[in-house]
């Protein structure tokens, strides 16, 4: 990598210009939110069971529909996300809810100098570990902040995924994560392709061994690993429904993995 490019304020940039998109959009529907829309999926919602009493951490939590989620279900629930802009939005939901969720806007890396305490629940989801370049340092933030018997869920595309570019028709980037970022040169976002947003993002791709590994090495028990061979949105390009509601590779139906899950303890 390049150690005079920060890549975290590029992208905390870009994830601002992104926010000013998404908060208007169909895709997160934030008027359907406010008025009682869960925006929380199956997977993690079976995962995690009730969470009545208990305190989440949710990381990269973009403007806290989920962390809001959490807490309306009874968690004591706290989000956590790089861009200032997204931030700013989740506490005025916050506020505007009447909800108790709390949120502090740093990078993932440095939430220990930003938070004190232990977590029941550490929580992070779909489309976030790929923002991160060293998945050692994200496991001994996770391990961090839980709690002994405290259990981490993750829910996130599959690193399959990434290898391909718009349409799932050829493979342009590498399965493994290289050490240097893939830079991409970027307009519009997953919510409008034509908005009229332009910003230079850096994104790392980790196989499933490097974020297994990096949990392993923190000790954390994995009790359950789930792949699913379809998306829970439609966030990309080349995708059709299911009976189900749920997106899938059009022509390649259930042959390739689009999400996963992994589960994991954190022993006493």
């Amino acid at each position: 990598m390049d150690a005079s490019v920060d890549y975290f304020e590029l992208n905390r940039q870009a994830w601002n210009l992104r926010t000013g998109v998404h908060k208007d959009s169909t895709f997160y529907d934030i008027e359907a939110f406010k008025n009682g829309k869960s925006s929380l999926n199956p997977l993690e919602l079976e995962a995690l069971g009730d969470v009545r009493g208990k305190k989440l951490l949710h990381l990269q939590c973009h403007f806290g529909q989920d962390t809001l989620s959490w807490a309306r279900l009874g968690a004591k629930a706290t989000g956590v996300d790089l861009s200032d802009e997204a931030i700013a939005l989740a506490q005025q939901l916050n506020e505007e809810l009447g909800l108790d969720a709390e949120f502090v806007c740093c990078n993932v890396y440095d939430l220990p100098q930003h938070l004190e305490g232990q977590f029941d629940i550490v929580f992070t989801s779909y489309g976030v570990v790929g923002w991160l370049p060293d998945l050692e340092k994200w496991a001994q933030v996770i391990s961090h902040f839980l709690k002994p018997r405290g259990t981490f869920f993750l829910a996130e595309f599959h690193p399959m995924v990434w290898m391909f570019g718009n349409g799932f028709t050829q493979v342009e980037y590498p399965y493994f994560n290289t050490g240097g970022p893939i830079v991409e040169e970027s307009s519009g976002t997953y919510t409008d392709p034509d908005a009229p947003i332009h910003y230079t993002e850096y994104s790392w791709n980790h196989a499933l061994s490097e974020v297994f590994s990096s949990l392993l090495h923190q000790n954390l028990q994995i009790t359950e690993f789930q792949e699913l061979p379809y998306s829970y949105y439609n966030c990309f390009s080349n995708t059709v429904q299911g009976p189900d509601g749920f997106w899938r590779i059009k022509g390649m139906e259930d042959k390739l993995p689009l999400m996963y899950s992994i589960k994991a303890v954190k022993p006493v």
